[in-house]
């Protein structure tokens, strides 16, 4: 895995994370009962956003480690995984 790859990864791992973590712990406008005129009840009240990019930035770390150590081991390759039901090619001791 190069570089590029590598931060391509690490960004579609943060931004899943990130998804993930948003909804944590939310407490809406309407439950701490300090709705704010012109929105809704259900948005978000005191968020601490850098504290869940910072938690986002920690599991996406340890998510995007795992992954890149089973790629760059080889553990599982890109053959083993078949694409729409296609059969593997032919063996390499059968060409």
């Amino acid at each position: 895995m190069d570089v590029a790859s590598g931060l391509v990864l690490f960004a579609v791992v943060w931004f899943m994370v990130l998804f993930v973590v948003l909804p944590l712990r939310l407490t809406t406008q309407g439950e701490a009962g300090k709705v704010v005129p012109g929105t809704p009840p259900g948005a978000p009240h005191g968020v601490n956003l850098k504290r869940k990019l910072a938690i986002t930035t920690l599991v996406a770390a340890l998510v995007w480690g795992l992954i890149a150590a089973v790629i760059i081991s080889g553990v599982i390759d890109l053959s083993e995984i078949q694409f729409f039901n296609r059969p593997s090619g032919p063996a390499p001791d059968q060409i």
